[in-house]
């Protein structure tokens, strides 16, 4: 049976690929630097004897062709990027890059995918159709390596009709995966507030114009854009993360920065949600006396599992890890540029057990003692295998 095959395969490689992982964690690289990460990737690739081309300047796509290569298309994704946080953990293969660490578990990502693509290579008599494997840069930072392999083909040629993505889940149990259909993450967008008015003596206020107190309602007000405008059913968060203006006592300055962050899982609301900010933001601006420079970097798309993908993914799902194994995720108001490939063609995204309660590993991603408990990669590259060679789905 090609589940039991692949299982086998996974037990007997996840020796080779922790060390893998060993080497991609203790040489991070930060989003679109991923050069020697994406040479290591080209040359683990020749050695098994699967072919690739280069897409997005560090990208990596392989193909395996399994019987009737043309029946089915299918693509997984693994992101290859770190983070600029000085790792922390005590560990043999603690980052050797001062300030840079896999702190979002790229590097297990990877792994998985390099597991996965070892053991469909093996067994690829023994399954039908062709598997794209994605090795993606940049996820951490707009625009996002997903936008740029798709500029640069990487869902031609052939055309994906499904694809898979694989996430850490450090607060899901080893030996365990979690789905979840419809809405799963947030889009992200960065807001960026320039609020000028005219600086003086902080004794003299009414010669002044004070961005900051123009600053301080706008923070307040710009709630009501959630509060008041949103359906309440309707996931939405909008955070205001840094007010920059003023270095001393008694000197009210000429102008203060704010930033922020808006996420929402309503492509819709999102793009109507800009405008209100915009709209708000500039009269209240203007009635307070001063100027208004907005700038709203839109980035990543909210992350869409298909209905239809997500029920087969499960079922496969279950079958390989068991009936007691297979969680529903929670929503997620992270941002992850996966969403680019859902908005083009049926996606499943899906989360990997990492958590060891009894080994301590229970540090949440993006931090400097994130961890996992390294038995997940028999299990990730696993579940990507499998569900790479048995999932079919029609193209839509």
């Amino acid at each position: 049976m090609l589940k039991e095959e692949i299982k086998g395969l996974a037990k007997k490689y996840a020796p080779e690929f922790i060390e893998v992982r060993h080497y991609l964690h203790a040489n991070p690289e930060l989003s679109y630097e991923e050069y020697e990460t994406s040479k290591f990737i080209q040359q683990k690739l020749k050695e098994f004897g699967i072919p690739f081309e280069i897409k997005a300047v560090t990208g990596v796509v392989g193909l395996i062709e399994g019987k009737n290569p043309q029946s089915r298309a299918i693509a997984l994704r693994g992101d290859m990027d770190a983070l600029p946080i000085q790792e922390e953990n005590n560990i043999s293969y603690k980052s050797t890059k001062e300030g840079l660490m896999h702190a979002c578990g790229h590097d297990v990502h990877t792994t998985c995918l390099l597991g996965a693509a070892k053991i469909l290579n093996e067994l690829k008599d023994k399954w039908e159709g062709t598997i794209k494997l994605i090795f993606q840069p940049g996820e951490e930072k707009n625009p996002g390596g997903a936008s740029l392999m798709i500029k640069d083909g990487v869902l031609e040629n052939p055309k994906p009709s499904a694809i898979f993505g694989l996430h850490v889940h450090p607060g899901l149990q080893i030996g365990k995966l979690s789905f979840r259909d419809g809405k799963v993450m947030a889009s992200a967008d960065e807001l960026y507030f320039t609020i000028k008015g005219k600086g003086g003596h902080a004794a003299a206020p009414h010669l002044c114009v004070d961005p900051i107190l123009i600053a301080s309602n706008l923070i307040v007000s710009l709630q009501q854009i959630v509060s008041r405008n949103n359906n309440p059913y309707n996931p939405t968060v909008l955070s205001i993360t840094s007010f920059q203006g003023g270095t001393t006592t008694n000197v009210i300055p000429n102008e203060v920065k704010l930033k922020g962050t808006f996420r929402a899982m309503d492509e819709e609301w999102r793009f109507k949600a800009h405008e209100l900010i915009k709209r708000l933001s500039d009269k209240l601006v203007q009635s307070m006396g001063g100027e208004l420079d907005l700038h709203i970097d839109v980035g990543y798309p909210s992350v869409y599992n298909n209905e239809k993908l997500h029920a087969l993914a499960v079922e496969k799902a279950t079958e390989f890890m068991g009936k007691g194994n297979v969680e529903e995720t929670e929503k997620r108001m992270g941002a992850e540029d996966f969403g680019y490939y859902t908005q083009l063609i049926p996606g499943c995204f899906f989360r990997l057990g990492v958590m060891n309660k009894e080994k301590g590993i229970t540090a949440g991603v993006h931090t400097p003692t994130f961890n996992i408990d390294e038995n997940a990669i028999e299990t990730g590259m696993g579940i990507m295998a499998w569900l790479g060679s048995s999932v079919s789905i029609d193209k839509e």
